[in-house]
C-alpha cells in the first residue's frame, strides 16, 4: 500500500470504497435537492418557491420520482458507509477522541484563518463535528423522509419524529443543513484543491505516516 521515493511515502487516505460512497452521495443529494425544492413549490412550509429553473421533475410527479430514485440512492449508499466505517474502524480513527474545547479552539482559528492544512489525512476538530453533523442530517433526513412517503407504515419512526407535521420541518431543515454544508465542502475544496485530488485518487506523495 505504500511506496517510498526520496524520502517520501505514497499514502492511501481514502479507500476505494470511500471515494466510490461520496460521489454516489454526491450525485445522490444534487437529484434530492433539485427535485425536493420541486415538490416543496408544490406545498411549501414557508411563504416562499424556489425559482423553476433550478428543479427537476418539471411537475410534482415528476419530481416526486426523481426524488424517490434519489433517495434509495442515498439511503442504500448510506448504510453501505456507516457500515464499513465501522467494520474497517474508520469511525473511530478519524473521528475519535471528540473535544468541545477543541472545537472550540480551532474554529476559532479557523475564523482567524489559522487553522493549518498541512496534513490533510487527519481532520481536525471542526471537520469531525462537521462530518459526524452531516451524517445525522443524513439519518434524519432519510427518516422524516420515510414518515412522508408511508406515514401509516413507519407509526413509531412518526411517533418519535413528534407526527407527521413535525416531519416535514425536520426533513426541511436537515436538507438545508445539507445544502450549507455542500457550500462550506465546495469553497474548502477551492481554498484546498489537494483534497478533490485525493477524493479522486485515494493517495497522494507527501511525508505522511498514518493511512
Amino acid at each position: 500500500m505504500m511506496l517510498c521515493t526520496a524520502g517520501e511515502k505514497n499514502v492511501v487516505a481514502h479507500p476505494l470504497w470511500l471515494r466510490l460512497c461520496h460521489w454516489v452521495n454526491a450525485v445522490a443529494i444534487v437529484l434530492m435537492i433539485m427535485s425536493g425544492w420541486r415538490i416543496f413549490n408544490a406545498s411549501p412550509i414557508y411563504n416562499f418557491r424556489f425559482p423553476d429553473q433550478i428543479t427537476i421533475g418539471g411537475w410534482l410527479g415528476g419530481a416526486l420520482q426523481w426524488h424517490f430514485a434519489a433517495m434509495w440512492l442515498f439511503g442504500i449508499n448510506g448504510i453501505i458507509y456507516i457500515l464499513m466505517n465501522i467494520i474497517t474502524g474508520r469511525f473511530k480513527k478519524r473521528f475519535w477522541p471528540l473535544s468541545f474545547s477543541g472545537f472550540y479552539n480551532d474554529t476559532l482559528n479557523a475564523l482567524k484563518g489559522r487553522l493549518g492544512h498541512a496534513d490533510i489525512y487527519n481532520y481536525n476538530m471542526v471537520q469531525k463535528y462537521a462530518y459526524l453533523s452531516m451524517i445525522f442530517s443524513g439519518v434524519m433526513l432519510v427518516m422524516s423522509g420515510l414518515v412522508m412517503w408511508k406515514s401509516v407504515q413507519f407509526p413509531f419512526i412518526r411517533t418519535i419524529l413528534f407526527g407527521y407535521d413535525t416531519a416535514r420541518y425536520i426533513h426541511f431543515f436537515s436538507m438545508s443543513f445539507i445544502c450549507m454544508f455542500v457550500v462550506i465542502h465546495l469553497v474548502m475544496v477551492i481554498l484546498v484543491p489537494k483534497t478533490f485530488l485525493l477524493m479522486i485518487r485515494g493517495r497522494t506523495w507527501g511525508n505522511h505516516g498514518k493511512k
